[in-house]
């Protein structure tokens, strides 16, 4: 059994308040339990790992839990900003595993985690925690954790490396793709421009459309999968494309034809209220768009059992 636990679903920036209090406003963590494995895995450390962070402080590491992996989808701002607020940190004898793909030209994925750790931007330095601290710089293929469990990974569309994880354990299995747009074809595409190449054109058609056939094979047939979802069509047509997110209409449809059976959509944009997002369900998370799909937007604090 595979146990999913929602601690932050937010993109770009935490927003707390009044208007985001029933979905949540911590951006991304994701806990997951390998029950029968006794296994606990993080994906992102994004402002929600705080909350996570007191729990397994609470509950856990009093039972004799020692190690913890975190594996980081990339390393932009909204990703990692709890990371320095995570109380396994700074506990003795616990090791740290953090795994993830190597994001920004030479910087390793120690130098871009670690360099929060410095006085200018936080009071304690990496130097100063009790714990242990290891990186794992990932690219993409098929990986054994030990225990039964398989990991599977995918690089997806997005301004800076970014990576989806599929975990699968004892026949069931749980997919993230966040952050990600579909890939797009970068050459000209019009005739009229003085800069139309017609093989051009039909080889970034033609590339952009493999990538995204080889997205949908990574996840196709999931037991559950996290998509990134901030935008609308409307909105994303209208001066998002390019940003490195996804419409929800576009991974509803993207799952549904892949025969996914949950589909948590996930980012949220940080102006997105509430009373929005329920208007957002009734509208698309139906049968007329899903099938037999369950689709819904994820909530912080939300479990779900595969």
């Amino acid at each position: 059994m595979i146990k999913v636990k929602f601690w932050g679903v937010r993109g770009s920036i935490p927003c707390p308040g009044f208007a985001t209090a029933k979905y949540g406003g911590n951006t991304l963590c994701l806990e997951l339990r390998f029950n029968d494995a006794n296994r606990t895995i993080i994906i992102d450390a994004g402002s929600g790992i705080r909350s996570l962070g007191n729990y397994l402080a609470a509950h856990d590491i009093p039972k004799g839990m020692k190690n913890i992996d975190i594996y980081l989808t990339h390393t932009h701002w909204d990703h990692i900003l709890g990371f320095p607020f995570f109380t396994p940190i700074y506990i003795p004898g616990m090791r740290i595993r953090i795994h993830g793909p190597k994001t920004f030209g030479d910087d390793s994925l120690e130098s871009v985690i670690g360099g929060q750790f410095v006085y200018r931007y936080f009071p304690v330095r990496i130097e100063e925690l009790s714990s242990v601290i290891e990186y794992s710089e990932l690219g993409e293929g098929r990986f054994d954790l030990g225990d039964g469990i398989t990991l599977v990974t995918k690089f997806l569309n997005h301004p800076i490396s970014c990576i989806g994880y599929r975990f699968e354990y004892r026949g069931k299995s749980f997919a993230t793709v966040c952050d990600a747009e579909p890939f797009q074809n970068l050459f000209c595409t019009d005739p009229a421009d003085p800069s139309y190449d017609r093989a051009a054109a039909l080889e970034g058609e033609n590339a952009a459309a493999e990538q995204n056939m080889r997205v949908e094979r990574f996840f196709a047939g999931a037991d559950c999968i996290v998509y990134d979802a901030q935008y609308t069509e409307e909105e994303y047509r209208n001066g998002k494309r390019g940003w490195g997110h996804s419409a929800i209409e576009y991974a509803i449809d993207a799952a549904a034809r892949n025969g996914v059976a949950q589909l948590a959509l996930i980012h949220h944009d940080p102006e997105r209220t509430d009373a929005q997002l329920d208007i957002l369900t009734e509208k698309l998370c139906n049968r007329e768009h899903c099938g037999d799909m369950k689709a819904f937007f994820a909530r912080e604090g939300m479990e779900i059992m595969l």
